[in-house]
């Protein structure tokens, strides 16, 4: 069960980050202007994961419900999980989580393009209670759950960044790459640098330290894996970045950075689904 809760938990992280990251770039690295063949194939890209998205937050809640009453048929009891819904607090979050998940699958159906940064927006931050950021309360649990929704905002904005690039990398003729890149690049390091802080801010909070100990052991571990990987996204970023002059003789090459880039961020999002499952070691102050 556990294991089959953090697939759940990496599927749907991940189809919530890409669909907003790609809202978000879509203006800023080609304009306001039609791109006919572009903006179907996000279209289509961006529908699929709203279901995804729609069908991995159902699975969720279930395996939360079978989990919490440790029993698998407790997921299929209709009073069981209209309790959870009602009595928890993830319940409660994630009732409007999965209407929003359901009104972004209908907006992209319509399609109604003004709609969908908003209700991305709200899908990925009705994300940032569930897990490690419903552990404290009061203010202290405020102000850790808003300092979440700027991590997973960072977190989407590249890689959903990257996922755009690497459809505008794909058909490159019309497209001017180099102040594409740029603006990616300029954007890439408030992205990154906000990051980094959420991220330590998380950690500080949550295990007491500026890094968890021991090193090499459950949740220190995962997060140093994690570590590990956005920093080989961040050199390959910086990488591109030296070498944006002339990059249209090269685009073979640049599309394979940026798909190794896309992966690694991934790979990311899969330790942190891991990590969400597992005790931050909290130490008492």
């Amino acid at each position: 069960m556990a294991t089959l809760l953090v697939l759940c938990r990496f599927v749907h992280f991940v189809v919530v980050l890409l669909m907003f990251g790609a809202c978000v770039f879509r203006p800023w690295l080609l304009g306001t202007g039609a791109q006919p063949a572009l903006d179907r194939q996000l279209l289509r890209i961006n529908r699929g994961l709203a279901w995804v998205g729609l069908l991995s937050g159902v699975a969720w809640l279930l395996l939360i419900t079978a989990s919490m009453a440790g029993s698998w048929d407790a997921a299929l009891q209709p009073a069981t999980v209209q309790l959870l819904l009602g009595k928890t607090f993830f319940g409660q979050v994630w009732v409007w989580h999965l209407l929003l998940n359901l009104l972004l699958v209908m907006v992209l159906a319509k399609p109604w393009p003004a709609l969908r940064l908003p209700l991305t927006a709200l899908l990925l931050a009705t994300l940032a209670p569930v897990g490690h950021g419903a552990m404290l309360d009061g203010l202290s649990g405020q102000l850790l759950i808003l300092n979440q929704v700027v991590h997973l905002v960072c977190v989407g904005a590249w890689l959903g960044g990257l996922l755009l690039l690497v459809l505008i990398l794909r058909q490159p003729q019309g497209f001017a790459l180099e102040p594409i890149l740029r603006r990616f690049s300029g954007v890439g390091y408030g992205l990154v640098a906000g990051l980094l802080v959420t991220g330590l801010i998380n950690v500080r909070v949550l295990t007491g330290q500026l890094w968890p100990t021991p090193l090499f052991n459950g949740f220190a571990l995962i997060l140093l894996i994690k570590a590990m990987l956005v920093l080989g996204m961040l050199a390959l970023a910086l990488l591109n970045r030296l070498r944006v002059e002339r990059c249209e003789d090269r685009v073979g090459a640049l599309k394979t950075s940026v798909m190794v880039e896309w992966l690694l961020g991934v790979s990311a999002v899969a330790a942190v689904s891991l990590l969400g499952t597992l005790p931050p070691m909290v130490i008492p102050h």
